[in-house]
């Protein structure tokens, strides 16, 4: 089919062919089909959708537009890895890889860096002096054979069709769009091979997808693409209502991540952990849920988790010993002011996303691809939906360089919290699980 005939197809919701998508797609990478055109059919699928066969051959040929990582040492071993859409404290990965590696499986784990609100994992990462997280293919498959999992970038050769297509969606006002979110995600994390997925798509004012609708419909989209291109895919709807734990920031938030492979740190932190770990374990080693949290508790309890992450940061280039003394091999900021409380009540709701953006102002944030993150400044939650608030109670603490960039982030900060004479309650972290066979949400605890 001619690109204009693509373009007509989908604009008049007629479906399209795997074929004509693969061609669509490969065109873009060669330069064949202009800007101007790639961007008409990203806006007819804007509007109009596409169909599961669709989304899975798009999402196909964006995967095979360039390299893959084929990993030949680990074709025995089951490979299983984590996404998440993003939220204001979400430091899960360095959490969640070495504890589910350390019951058995691999992670092979591409990940991104943080932009708006949301801090990116790559970025935590490089909190820690000397750590390398753009590897070579050769290095990431060591590393992942070697200790049981590493994090690293996307390299160029990955999936060079999201970079054009993602490029023209932020310019022409179809970034929102679920199938093209969808098809984006997906291509790059099966990139590395997986056999199994587990999505954590969060949900509220510090998420991107802000409606509870908007987030299961993600989630249902990624798992048709997943399953529809051979990996067993999974996915939990969690709550980003108000930040996850109490660390904001980068090198704060790797202590806090830390922390909690010793089984210490925010209760709501780990209890994502070990939710998204259930869900890992149960697709690599076919165990129930009960089996497969004894294993993560039991990985905690033994340090083997703990041992896990000390083996990753020195395969790839840090120094261990930031376990033990975080401070000696990770920035921290010079100053800290704490923000309290003027009126008595409940802490009845955040505006999560105005604490992401506080964080961004001291320096933890970037607007633009190329802005420089300060790893060492950041944002502490002292106080949590439904708790008690009285005149001098500590809400946050900051830790800055700059004392005018600190007033802004300040200010911010009262605007993102309301509290009422009237108690609340905390919303559920888990609001939904979804897998293949599952039509609707399941119940929180439940898995279909």
């Amino acid at each position: 089919m001619r690109t204009v005939d693509i373009i007509e197809a989908k604009r008049d919701n007629r479906p399209l062919p795997p074929e004509a998508l693969t061609d669509f797609v490969n065109g873009v990478v060669a330069g064949r089909v202009p800007d101007y055109q790639a961007a008409a059919f990203l806006m007819a699928v804007y509007f109009r959708g596409m169909h599961t066969e669709e989304l899975v051959a798009y999402a196909k040929a964006m995967l095979y537009s360039g390299a893959t990582l084929s990993m030949p040492s680990l074709k025995d071993r089951y490979k299983v890895d984590k996404h998440s859409t993003g939220g204001v404290g979400d430091k899960v990965s360095i959490t969640l890889a070495p504890l589910v590696a350390a019951c058995g499986p691999v992670i092979p784990m591409i990940s991104g860096r943080g932009l708006g609100h949301t801090g990116g994992t790559l970025d935590k990462i490089e909190a820690i002096e000397g750590m390398n997280v753009e590897l070579s293919a050769e290095d990431f498959e060591r590393c992942v054979s070697d200790v049981g999992y590493a994090i690293a970038g996307q390299t160029a050769e990955l999936v060079p069709a999201d970079k054009k297509l993602y490029a023209l969606r932020d310019v022409t006002g179809t970034v929102p769009s679920i199938p093209l979110i969808a098809a984006s995600i997906m291509s790059k994390k099966l990139a590395a091979g997986l056999d199994g997925l587990v999505l954590d798509v969060k949900t509220g004012s510090g998420a991107f997808m802000k409606s509870f609708d908007d987030a299961a419909t993600l989630a249902q989209t990624m798992i048709a693409i997943g399953e529809g291109m051979g990996c067993r895919t999974r996915a939990c709807v969690t709550s980003m209502e108000q930040p996850l734990g109490r660390a904001v920031g980068h090198s704060n938030e790797m202590v806090e991540a830390f922390a909690a492979l010793r089984g210490e740190g925010p209760k709501d932190y780990l209890e994502v952990c070990m939710a998204l770990g259930v869900e890992m374990l149960q697709l690599a080693l076919g165990v129930s849920a009960d089996a497969a949290r004894a294993s993560l508790r039991a990985a905690i309890d033994s340090g083997r988790a703990l041992e896990h992450c000390r083996r990753w940061i020195e395969a790839q280039g840090g120094n261990p010993r930031v376990i033990d003394e975080p401070y000696k091999y990770m920035p921290r900021a010079p100053h800290e002011r704490m923000l309290e409380a003027t009126v008595s009540g409940y802490l009845n709701a955040f505006d999560c996303a105005e604490v992401g953006r506080a964080c961004g102002i001291l320096g933890g944030g970037r607007a633009t691809a190329s802005d420089k993150i300060d790893h060492a400044v950041g944002i502490e939650v002292l106080a949590k939906l439904g708790d008690r608030i009285d005149p001098g109670t500590p809400l946050f603490s900051i830790a800055y360089r700059d004392e005018d960039k600190a007033k802004q982030a300040e200010a911010l900060l009262r605007q993102a919290i309301i509290i009422k004479d009237s108690p609340c309650q905390a919303p559920s972290l888990l609001r939904a699980q979804f897998s293949k066979a599952s039509e609707e949400a399941s119940s929180p605890g439940k898995s279909q």
